[in-house]
């Protein structure tokens, strides 16, 4: 395999060089962290990561989507470089997310982006917080009490107690991916393992707390429903059954947009990442046409 076959791609290199700005928010009590990309002070975006994942997983995708935008990727709570709180619940972490886009240089009313329990989220706030966003994207989440990584939690195929590692190198090859995915844009795949990891105490460990999965405040998602717009991306080979989809469709209502993105796994922004900018940006020009 040649040199050009294995480096990074020209559009990973440069969103990877994109300027990055940093910051927090106390929200009842707790730091939330958040990166941001594009000018302060013009429309924007929230992105959304998935359970035990953080900001960083949007690192090749925000600077795509910053244009004329603020985009801007949060921790939530117990995720990533956000501190911890003794419990977690879906309205909770709504509420971070809306925290967030107040405070980091987006003018106006902001569109969520979430992914799998990130998705979720942006759900739970089109409930809670419907006439304070702009819309919601949705990506291969499924709307129901309990997420992929809880579940898989609750299996115990994942997500024990936190793993101590004394080598990088040995935990960064125990990386891996939950729901399990195989298919990934290499150098995608490892700047989301290396940015996974934290120098703790006696080696490393992931940034997460595993207190995540036994989250509170299931109930909320029983009555929600949105009140802003929607879109949802379906991945083709994700997580979401045609059954669920048909369910999820009537919940969303007759004015959702809905498509599903060919060959892509669970963790879209991994493996298909271009196409899921294109499909939130074409997301973005049909609603600011209307």
């Amino acid at each position: 395999m040649s040199d050009e076959q294995v480096s990074p791609p020209k559009w990973f290199i440069d969103a990877l060089a994109a300027p990055v700005d940093t910051g927090s928010v106390e929200v009842d009590g707790v730091g939330v962290h958040f990166r941001a990309w594009g000018e302060s002070g013009r429309p924007g975006l929230v992105l959304i990561h998935g359970g035990a994942a953080h900001s960083r997983w949007w690192d090749h995708i925000g600077p795509q989507l910053a244009g004329d935008r603020r985009v801007v990727a949060l921790d939530l709570s117990g995720h990533g470089d956000s501190d911890t709180r003794e419990y977690y619940s879906l309205d909770q972490w709504a509420h971070e997310v809306v925290s967030v886009a107040e405070v980091s240089g987006i003018a106006g009313a902001p569109v969520l982006v979430g992914h799998s329990m990130g998705g979720i989220v942006a759900y739970v706030a089109a409930h809670l917080y419907g006439d304070r966003l702009a819309g919601v994207q949705i990506i291969d989440s499924p709307i129901r009490q309990r997420t992929p990584e809880e579940e898989a939690a609750r299996r115990k195929a994942a997500f024990g107690p936190k793993k101590l590692y004394t080598d990088r190198e040995e935990a960064l090859a125990r990386f891996r991916f939950v729901p399990q995915q195989n298919a990934a844009v290499p150098c995608v795949r490892e700047h989301v393992a290396e940015t996974s990891l934290v120098d703790v105490e006696g080696g490393w460990s992931w940034k997460f707390d595993p207190a995540v999965f036994t989250r509170s405040g299931g109930d909320i998602l029983v009555e929600a429903s949105p009140r802003c717009r929607l879109a949802y991306f379906r991945a083709e080979n994700g997580i979401v059954s045609p059954e669920l989809m048909t369910h999820m469709r009537a919940r969303f209502g007759p004015s959702a947009l809905i498509a599903e993105i060919p060959a892509a796994g669970h963790h879209t922004m991994i493996d298909q990442p271009l196409a899921l900018v294109t499909g939130i940006r074409t997301v973005l020009a049909a609603w600011e046409a209307a």
